[in-house]
């Protein structure tokens, strides 16, 4: 617990120490690449300070030159460390409360994350339209399709919201596997444990004429799941391969 209390600290004052002149900077001259790119030194950083060791596969299947939706599992608050260093230029749909961050959420906001407020589907919905415009405009997202992290580290039902902004945009969806987040760090655990995590990266799927209802949901689903381990995968899946 106390690599993680400590990594906790670290992480506050880089965000208050070094997040807040590149924030002012990105408001006085709307260059929002400078905080992007110390935000993913940070991230790497981290994740090598706290003993994780990250193993990428698949990064060539990622597409060039245009705007692609990364769908990857949630373990672990330990999954986005690792996986954004591993991506190009990306936004994502992020859950209210976290704006509410000082400096972060500023930061965030300047970039064009989107906040997505729950509670309440008017304006989630309202988030799905203002991603698939974003995406139109060639801006790649990643979003964890769980919708939260998964309190036993087995793959969850993924939710429509992220399915409904890459049809919208028409745009390339490519499944991600994060593996072994959960050893890392539990979810409500502030312990931090060394290790290995993996991430793979899946062949892209096309939205093109399809549909929520011709199994786009469950072919996303089945490529994330050939880059987990047994005890990552859910128990009627497991029942399923035993079979």
């Amino acid at each position: 617990m106390l690599r993680g209390i400590v990594l906790g600290l670290l992480s506050f004052l880089l965000v208050l120490l070094i997040g807040t002149p590149l924030v002012i900077y990105a408001v006085i001259s709307g260059n929002t690449d400078p905080l992007y790119r110390t935000g993913i030194y940070c991230a790497a950083w981290v994740t090598r300070l706290g003993g994780i060791r990250v193993q990428v596969r698949g990064r060539e299947k990622i597409p060039a030159g245009q705007a692609v939706v990364f769908m990857a599992n949630h373990q672990s608050n330990a999954d986005a460390p690792a996986l954004f260093p591993c991506l190009p230029p990306v936004l994502v749909l992020v859950k209210q409360e976290i704006f509410t961050i000082p400096v972060f959420g500023r930061a965030m906001r300047q970039r064009g994350f989107i906040p997505v407020d729950r509670a309440h589907r008017e304006r989630a919905i309202q988030a799905v339209d203002e991603a698939s415009e974003s995406l139109r405009a060639g801006h790649s997202f990643v979003i964890f399709p769980e919708g939260t992290r998964s309190p036993d580290g087995r793959l969850q039902r993924l939710k429509k919201g992220g399915f409904i902004m890459a049809l919208k945009a028409q745009a390339l969806i490519v499944p991600v596997s994060i593996s072994g987040g959960r050893k890392i760090m539990e979810k409500g655990d502030w312990a931090i444990h060394s290790g290995a995590m993996q991430v793979s990266f899946h062949d892209p799927i096309s939205t093109v004429g399809r549909s929520l209802d011709d199994g786009i949901i469950d072919e996303v689903r089945s490529a994330i799941l050939e880059g987990l381990e047994e005890d990552e995968r859910p128990l009627e899946e497991e029942g399923a391969g035993g079979a």
